[in-house]
């Protein structure tokens, strides 16, 4: 088999990977953000489920976190009364979802932490409640504290989508290794190489999105605009 053949049958499950990994990114910013606002709030009982996902999302192995997604959903679906319908490839995209939400869980949280307690203080006198403080004041620092952090959350997920091959998941993974027992395993080294391309692309694209919004923060607005005064009397001086 030459790259001409192999590169389009990879390619032919790439739809596949990228649904799991924007549905991951999704949810589980969407968990996260719950996860979030829950631990920062310290609201009794509540507060502790919170801290307790989020200890289970980073502490349990993800392969194994998609083997507890894809036979414990569909117990918790008969539990219910409703007929299974969980396909591996659901199971792949709820394990990775509470994986994302717990691991960016723990990213945000800092982030919000790291914003200097006047910033809260002032928003409480101006008499903001806890969503103006967060949209206005405190979430534009804290997003510009976290986007690095979110970069690499957004990586560790695209390298973990790869374990999905393990429930049953059709991805470019499994599909390369259906590929390779086809030929005998005579062209691995090839396989994994295309394979090695694909991943850092992907990895590439998301790092480069990331940069964008972290480049055009409007909390590097202030350092642009104190840096234009000094260029222009050191333009003056010369």
């Amino acid at each position: 088999m030459d790259l001409s053949t192999m590169i389009p049958e990879l390619l032919s499950a790439l739809p596949l990977t990228l649904a799991i990994t924007f549905t991951a990114i999704i949810a589980g910013f969407c968990l996260a953000l719950v996860a979030t606002t829950l631990r920062v709030r310290r609201i009794p009982v509540i507060s502790n489920l919170a801290d307790l996902y989020v200890s289970y999302a980073r502490s349990v192995p993800v392969v194994l976190q998609l083997f507890v997604a894809f036979y414990g959903l569909p117990l918790l679906v008969i539990l219910f009364g409703f007929e299974d319908f969980i396909s591996a490839n659901i199971a792949a995209m709820v394990g990775l979802s509470f994986y994302h939400g717990g691991y960016l869980s723990e990213v945000m949280r800092p982030a919000y932490l790291a914003v200097d307690r006047g910033q809260h203080d002032a928003a409480d006198s101006l008499g903001y409640s806890f969503r103006q403080k967060i949209i206005r004041i405190v979430g534009p620092q804290a997003v510009h504290i976290g986007l690095p952090g979110y970069g690499n959350s957004i990586i560790y997920l695209i390298h973990n989508v790869a374990l999905v091959m393990y429930i049953g998941a059709a991805d470019v993974m499994a599909t390369a290794h259906l590929i390779m027992e086809r030929d005998y395993n005579q062209y691995q080294f090839e396989t994994y190489l295309v394979l090695a391309v694909i991943y850092s692309l992907m990895c590439l694209i998301a790092w480069l999105i990331v940069r964008f919004f972290e480049l055009r923060s409007p909390m590097l607005a202030p350092e642009a605009a104190t840096a234009a005064p000094v260029k222009n009397v050191l333009m003056a001086s010369v």
